[in-house]
């Protein structure tokens, strides 16, 4: 099951109304994939399939006319984005029409854009509305707030927070003309030590039974995989923008993170 939790909230009501229903219609994509006894089971799918293309691209014109009218600086990759998504399930269709093709490459397919949804709803998606201008910009600093009573989390916390200082330094060095090999051991940095955390984490909530785990493996995955896809070749040509965009995902992720997943993790330790 895929969980619309309290961090996929962006702040804007129609997009978080949009989403949920979107998580919906993965979750019964899902069951119907995992479902190993009906008999008109492609049948189905084929219906979800039609389903979610129909109103992603719904949503997706409504997301993007809202990005529109905040000028909002990553219109065109969410485009991108947007258009690949298209392209996939248009793939998915074409695959159903043919007398050839295969289950298991249509279970692939269908799980893979399930994935896809998800990972660019909490990792992309979240940044709708809440890029600042840079000059208001600054570094996010660890204070009681984002406390969760586990020790190891928090001492871990703080040291994100000290990453995410050094980009935040990085970004606003006047003085430096090229940061690409700066930016790279950032980027390294980050994700090495995130996936260290999340590792920690995921076993700590293990150990105490906590229920909303898989949630959160799910939310750790895609920040990863948001880190890894970085183009480097991009970042080269695109310094400052790249840190700008960085700095802002970073914060705005994880601040909502701990703040409203990471410390229902103490809380359920607690009782």
């Amino acid at each position: 099951m895929y969980y619309f939790t309290d961090d996929c909230l962006i702040g804007v009501a129609e997009i978080d109304s949009e989403h949920r229903e979107l998580f919906r219609i993965i979750n019964e994509t899902q069951e119907l994939l995992d479902n190993q006894i009906l008999n008109d089971k492609y049948d189905r799918i084929l219906e979800m399939v039609d389903r979610l293309e129909e109103y992603a691209e719904t949503h997706f014109e409504h997301e993007e006319a809202y990005m529109e009218s905040i000028r909002h600086p990553e219109l065109s990759l969410q485009k991108q984005q947007h258009l690949f998504f298209r392209d996939k399930i248009n793939g998915i269709t074409n695959s159903f029409s043919s007398d050839n093709a295969q289950q298991e490459v249509l279970d692939d397919l269908l799980r893979y854009l399930v994935t896809w949804l998800y990972r660019h709803i909490i990792s992309s998606d979240l940044m709708i509305g809440k890029l600042k201008p840079s000059d208001e910009r600054t570094a996010p600093v660890f204070t009681d707030e984002y406390l969760t009573g586990i020790p190891l989390v928090d001492k871990e916390h703080r040291e994100l927070f000290r990453i995410i200082g050094d980009v935040y330094r990085t970004m606003m060095d006047e003085m430096a003309f090229d940061k690409y090999d700066e930016i790279v051991h950032l980027l390294e940095e980050l994700r090495d030590y995130t996936k260290f955390h999340f590792q920690d984490e995921e076993l700590y909530m293990e150990s105490i039974h906590y229920e909303g785990i898989e949630a959160q493996k799910r939310a750790h995955e895609a920040f990863v995989t948001r880190l890894e896809e970085m183009d480097l070749d991009a970042i080269d040509e695109n310094q400052q923008k790249t840190l700008e965009d960085l700095m802002e995902f970073l914060t705005e992720w994880l601040v909502n993170h701990i703040l409203h997943t990471d410390k229902k993790i103490g809380d359920g330790a607690q009782n």
